[in-house]
């Protein structure tokens, strides 16, 4: 009989081009899941990969195995978790990559009743405005938006991710608000690069009745942060679109309008992601669950929809 270790390391090492990346999913050394893969080799008296100094690919009777195996090993394991989950407590390191504005504005603050129900879980929560890659870079799970979904990542929806048009009571005094999107243009703009693209991405608003109209600032300030956006705004140096969670406090406290009230951008949903449910450790389904639940009580949803003005 084969070990899970053995049939493990060589699976995710085919689905990730490598022992490396296998070993970081898998919390072992790349030494070990080479030797895991060599002696599943030696077992089934088969070369399942071509190895050489820059890539790792599949044999023809590597593929084949692979596509056997690859739902019964997950199947195997998803038993072997599951009951071992029925009586376990959530623990361990629970790494995830959040947006810095969302993350310590909104899930930071869930996070003292998270570990008071879950006292052995600890928390190594990275906050960046980025894409992570979940598996390679081993996450638990991220939290954002306009994620690619990768083989094996699965994504919850949240909230959706609106923009508004804000702008400062100072920087709009004595100036004549517009009444759609185009009358945006006559403003100073304050705009984000992406730093994916290096390109300011072109917008397109739409209202509660389904009608569309692009956006188009005038640049006058470039930035490549969102906080940066937000901040130069407070200043009173133009106006900018912010995602509706970036901008709701200040818009409460009256620091930000909003212009044109019934226009937003819908840049897609704000997602949870993790790795594939039937893998999912304990620490992470609880952890996932968490924030839906938080989300839900806390009417999130409905705060963050630029569509409700």
């Amino acid at each position: 009989m084969e070990s899970l270790a053995n049939l493990e390391s060589f699976v995710r090492s085919a689905e990730l081009g490598g022992f490396s990346a296998a070993a970081r999913r898998l919390g072992l050394t790349p030494a070990a899941v080479s030797r895991n893969v060599a002696a599943l080799e030696a077992n089934l008296k088969l070369r399942l990969f071509h190895r050489s100094t820059r890539s790792l690919t599949l044999t023809e009777a590597g593929e084949r195995f692979l596509i056997s195996m690859r739902d019964h090993l997950e199947g195997l394991q998803g038993a072997i978790a599951e009951i071992s989950n029925e009586h376990a407590e959530p623990g361990g390191v629970l790494k995830v990559s959040l947006p810095p504005g969302l993350g310590t504005g909104y899930i930071l603050p869930m996070l003292p009743d998270f570990m008071k129900r879950y006292p052995q879980v600890q928390p190594e929560w990275m906050f960046e405005n980025r894409q992570v890659d979940l598996i390679g870079e081993g996450y638990d799970a991220a939290i954002g938006g306009g994620f690619e979904l990768a083989s094996g990542v699965m994504a919850r929806p949240l909230a959706p991710a609106h923009l508004v048009a804000v702008a400062s009571p100072a920087y709009m005094q004595g100036r004549v608000p517009p009444v759609d999107p185009a009358g945006l243009a006559g403003l100073d703009g304050i705009v984000m690069k992406s730093i994916n693209t290096g390109r300011i991405p072109l917008r397109q608003m739409r209202n509660a009745a389904g009608e569309e109209q692009p956006v188009d600032l005038t640049p006058r300030i470039v930035v490549n942060d969102p906080a940066a956006m937000r901040g130069a705004a407070l200043l009173g140096l133009g106006v900018t679109l912010l995602s509706k969670p970036d901008a709701l406090a200040y818009l409460d406290s009256g620091e930000l309008i909003r212009l044109v009230p019934s226009w937003y951008v819908d840049i897609g949903p704000i997602s949870i992601y993790y790795a594939n449910r039937t893998l999912l450790p304990l620490k992470t389904r609880v952890f996932v669950d968490f924030v839906v639940e938080a989300f839900q009580r806390q009417r999130l949803a409905e705060r963050f929809a630029g569509s409700i003005g």
